[in-house]
């Protein structure tokens, strides 16, 4: 400054420049110790974590296949007229249930009792013929033994016996030898009407057995003209009513068998050599009761080409005739029911931006664990890597993060029925 002197250090500095670095050092050493503060009050000690863990085990996880497809009737026929004739009556109608045996539909019995009555006397007129009644056994019948043939061996025998005495009477030349020819022809015509008298009694014998046929047929067509059903079953769909006229074989009504029904379902070509007769097939209706376990009982040999499925039957029982046949059916078929697989609840498992994760205790803190999942069922879903057995993991995995864990309560254990029992209460004991 003009007019006054300027002050210097030891070392020729002005005291001024002095003064100011003296006051920049202390300003940068009160700077350092309170950044200092601030960086030990931004990472304090984690606050623990109050939680329920449960030690990860195997469990029994049998191996299943989704199956899908229809309840069908066990058996399913349309029962047609054996013989042609008009409809007098029908004896059933749409959801009847009918045990075998029972008259579905009468055709006009008339006309055909008259013809068993024909047949009737057809048959006694053949059995007449050759000297029997109508209750004579047929077929230990002799021919010998019939009337027309006994008469025949009569004149057959006096022939032959007029025969020997002419012989006799020629050797002494009494008779001529034209008297013993003519005994000799007379005895060659009597054994040849006693065979034709032998012959006439087999043919009229067939014939009575061709009567007694037709006399069968006669009665059988009168016993069909009641149309019965073949099983016990229920009446799908009647399709006569009374005065139509029906030819053989025609349609009268449609009979199904639903108890037991059959589950004809599928699986995908993939697991078509892992099928058994006997295996588990757990099933579900949409609408209807609750089914019961069945087995599979039938495998189909070959695949379908065009949906690359195996196709298999179960049969369903239903009693109570409560389920009804066509309904769609789903569910699960039980490959390998020894199966082992580590599960755990849902709840420990986190998923956040397409990574799965649970927190596991080790040394008494939580640490992220990537792991792969399976399957789930129910409340358990499978693990397929990334623990081991005896591991311990948090029950709620959204209270993980890393921090020590207190344990409130007793570890929580999981069942050991592959996910059918009950899951531990999630919450902690107060």
């Amino acid at each position: 400054m003009p007019g006054h002197p300027t002050l210097r250090g030891p070392s020729g500095t002005p005291e001024f420049l002095l003064l100011g670095l003296l006051l920049a050092l202390t300003a940068g050493s009160a700077g350092c110790s309170e950044s200092e503060g601030v960086a030990a009050t931004a990472t304090p000690t984690p606050s623990p974590i109050r939680a329920t863990v449960v030690e990860v085990s195997e469990q029994q996880w049998p191996s299943e296949v989704a199956t899908q497809g229809n309840l069908v009737a066990d058996e399913t026929t349309v029962v047609g007229a054996k013989v042609a004739g008009r409809i007098d009556k029908v004896h059933v109608d749409l959801g009847d249930f009918v045990e075998a045996g029972t008259v579905l539909a009468s055709l006009d019995r008339r006309e055909l009792q008259e013809q068993v009555r024909q047949a009737e006397a057809e048959l006694i007129q053949a059995r007449a013929a050759i000297g029997l009644d109508l209750e004579d056994p047929l077929d230990d019948l002799e021919p010998e033994a019939c009337p027309i043939v006994l008469e025949q061996k009569a004149l057959w025998d006096q022939a032959r016996a007029d025969r020997e005495r002419s012989a006799a009477l020629r050797n002494r030349q009494v008779a001529t030898d034209i008297e013993y020819e003519t005994a000799l022809t007379a005895e060659q015509v009597a054994r040849a009407r006693h065979a034709s008298a032998i012959n006439s009694v087999r043919e009229l014998i067939a014939t009575a057995k061709v009567r007694t046929a037709q006399l069968e047929l006669a009665r059988q067509a009168l016993e069909d003209a009641e149309i019965r059903a073949p099983f016990d079953a229920r009446i799908q769909d009647r399709h006569v009513s009374p005065g139509m006229y029906v030819q053989v074989g025609a349609p009268v009504a449609t009979l199904i068998r639903d108890d037991p029904l059959r589950y004809r379902g599928t699986v995908p070509e993939l697991f078509a050599s892992s099928l058994a007769i006997g295996q588990l097939v757990r099933l579900r209706v949409e609408t209807g009761p609750e089914l019961p376990e069945v087995t599979i009982t039938r495998i189909s040999p070959s695949i379908d080409p065009f949906s690359r499925s195996v196709l298999f039957e179960a049969s369903v029982p239903n009693p109570d005739h409560a389920i009804q046949a066509g309904q769609f059916s789903q569910g699960e078929v039980v490959l390998d029911q020894s199966r082992r697989i580590i599960a755990l609840p849902k709840s420990a498992v986190v998923e956040f931006a397409g990574t799965r994760k649970v927190w596991k205790v080790v040394d008494g803190s939580a640490v992220e664990q990537p792991v792969e999942l399976g399957g789930h069922r129910d409340d358990l879903i499978e693990i397929l890597d990334g623990l081991e057995p005896g591991e311990q993991v948090l029950l709620d995995g959204s209270l993980g993060r890393p921090a020590p864990v207190e344990i409130p309560m007793e570890i929580a254990a999981l069942p050991n029925d592959g996910g059918d029992g009950e899951h531990p209460d999630e919450s902690p004991s107060p």
